[in-house]
């Protein structure tokens, strides 16, 4: 039965067809060429999350190339990835395309792009480097569950279509992302799980200081949220909070967003790191020019970095007084709306670009020189498949090069 599909033993199994896995099966191909090597991917194509990442434009790493620094854009896994960096880092990714023909560009605010600004020929530089290499690949196979043999290897549950059927395989690589099923697996195998929640995510903010603003950006504010603070640029949407310093609160707060069902107190500084104190100077000073004295508050901002739209609903409460009427009171309350101002997060969006999660295979269990299990012989991770997960950037495609590529080079041996 499993003939008109699939050979049923191989070397290696990758089962996970995204940049980790086919990362991975390259590497693992090219240094040993006498190894039989597959990738199982449960969709209709390979690399749906390379095609997709970056509004069709993939952004393929980031221009960090100091491990140290590198390891402070994730969340979770930036110690683990530490010695991981020394080995493979983005320097490394960039060369790795670059040798394959495929140039990259560095954008200003630090992400890679290939210089065709198509996703596309990322994902055809993996697949032409699979197939050169001798690497299998079958998509519409279903992972449903692995067993440990007695040889140590693996024999895998797979389903295509209505079939159901088994293949073995000497090594095993998940590769899968968050997939519950596989998670579930892993479990199987003795290997401790932690549940995977959304990491990269928008928010959900109903409040009439920013009705009517969708689309309008301010380039440099400071979230906080509890414990967490984060800095960027900040775009308010028709649902809410978006931008790069809300996707990074997200990220750092995945956990304990979580916890609250996703309904918490957001303070905002859209001063980006002004204080209080410096802001009601500013103020005051505005409100003590002469030439201000007869301008109204509402259509003469005292900062320029905050748009007029925006500053017109932040100074609502004031009403139409001109800058001279204005009270100590009102340029109190205005400051702490400038740099303090409280908003409630009701709910999260879907970042529709780079769907990421936390959560994963528990790091501790695996070795991250090699990528395999402390737990289970010949049995090996990368990507999202693991608690890792990074800012969006370019970070989460970099973990995932990184691991594949260490776990290629170890399961070649």
């Amino acid at each position: 039965m499993s003939s008109k599909f699939i050979q049923p033993n191989w070397d290696v199994v990758i089962a996970g067809g995204g940049p980790a896995g086919f990362f991975a099966a390259i590497r693992c191909a090219e240094l040993n060429v006498h190894l039989r090597v597959l990738i199982l991917e449960k969709a209709s194509q390979t690399l749906g999350k390379v095609l997709i990442s970056g509004g069709g434009r993939c952004n393929v790493t980031h221009a960090c190339f100091d491990p140290a620094r590198l390891i402070t854009f994730y969340p979770r896994g930036g110690n683990e990835l530490r010695g991981a960096f020394t080995r493979f880092q983005a320097a490394d990714t960039v060369e790795w395309f670059e040798s394959r023909g495929v140039k990259l560009k560095t954008e200003s605010d630090g992400r890679m792009f290939p210089v065709t600004d198509l996703s596309e020929t990322i994902a055809e530089s993996l697949r032409s480097a699979a197939k050169k290499a001798g690497v299998e690949v079958r998509v519409g196979a279903s992972l449903l569950g692995v067993e440990k043999d007695s040889k140590n290897g693996f024999r895998l549950e797979l389903r295509k279509e209505a079939e159901v059927f088994s293949i073995r395989t000497r090594k095993l690589l998940l590769a899968t992302g968050s997939d519950r099923k596989t998670l579930d697996a892993v479990q199987s195998l003795g290997h401790s799980v932690e549940g995977p929640v959304p990491s990269l995510f928008t928010f959900h903010v109903k409040d009439k200081r920013i009705d009517g603003l969708a689309g309008l950006s301010v380039e440099n504010v400071t979230l906080k949220m509890d414990s967490i603070t984060q800095h960027g640029a900040l775009l308010i949407t028709h649902w809410g909070l978006s931008g790069p310093a809300v996707l990074r609160t997200s990220a750092w707060g995945a956990r304990e967003l979580h916890a609250k069902k996703y309904r918490t107190k957001l303070v905002v500084n859209w001063l980006g790191d002004t204080s209080f104190e410096k802001a009601l100077d500013v103020l005051n000073r505005n409100k003590e020019w002469k030439e201000n004295a007869r301008k109204k508050v509402s259509t003469n901002p005292a900062f320029s970095q905050i748009p007029l739209r925006l500053w017109k609903q932040l100074v609502e409460f004031i009403g139409e007084k001109n800058w001279a009427d204005v009270s100590k009171a009102e340029l109190r309350h205005l400051a702490e709306e400038l740099t303090a101002g409280e908003f409630m997060i009701e709910g999260k969006g879907q970042f529709k670009e780079e769907f990421v999660t936390c959560g994963g295979v528990k790091l501790s269990e695996v070795d991250f020189k090699t990528m395999e299990s402390r737990i289970v012989e010949n049995l090996f991770f990368a990507g999202e498949v693991l608690n890792i997960d990074g800012i969006t950037g370019g970070f989460n495609f970099q973990s995932a090069w990184t691991t594949g590529w260490l776990a290629g080079s170890a399961l070649a041996e």
